[in-house]
């Protein structure tokens, strides 16, 4: 898989879905980050399902939540554990690929408690609540992915990438 992913045409998938990442997060910031509230849904998120078609997504994922949680308010917790939940996710995704329903379950499932955690520290939101609050928000991104999933494959957008 490593070897798959240093040439330049893999480089250049993972670069592009670390920047879609990245501009879609910035562009939402009130989703995004939680404004403090515990309610959090960063649609940028919708990208993970795209570990399902492409191990490129899994460090263009990351590099993309690294880029955007550099500007997080919550700062150097955002920044460490966040990115290290969405790369959990990518990775899990990646693993659970023949099994779209397991796959989505892993970004939920990673940021919810990761990213709840972190939020609950940072803005002493209660714990549980604040978990289950980011699990719903990542669950509607999440659908919104897989829908993004499903539509690659159909229109045969997977095999022109993959080239």
């Amino acid at each position: 898989m490593f070897r798959r992913l240093l040439n330049t045409r893999s480089l250049c998938v993972a670069a592009m879905i670390a920047a879609l990442y990245a501009v879609i997060t910035l562009a939402t910031p009130v989703l995004s980050y939680g404004a403090g509230t515990g309610w959090e849904c960063r649609l940028s998120e919708a990208l993970t399902m795209l570990a399902v078609l492409f191990p490129e997504a899994v460090p263009g994922l990351t590099i993309g939540c690294l880029v955007s949680n550099l500007l997080s308010p919550v700062g150097a917790l955002d920044i460490i554990f966040g990115t290290l939940a969405t790369l959990i996710a990518a990775i899990g995704s990646w693993h659970l690929r023949d099994h779209l329903v397991l796959a989505a379950l892993c970004p939920i499932l990673s940021n919810a408690v990761i990213v709840g955690f972190i939020l609950s520290i940072s803005y002493g939101l209660p714990l549980f609540f604040t978990m289950l609050q980011v699990g719903v928000g990542e669950a509607v991104a999440v659908i919104v992915g897989c829908v993004l999933v499903t539509a690659f494959k159909r229109t045969g957008l997977t095999a022109k990438i993959a080239r």
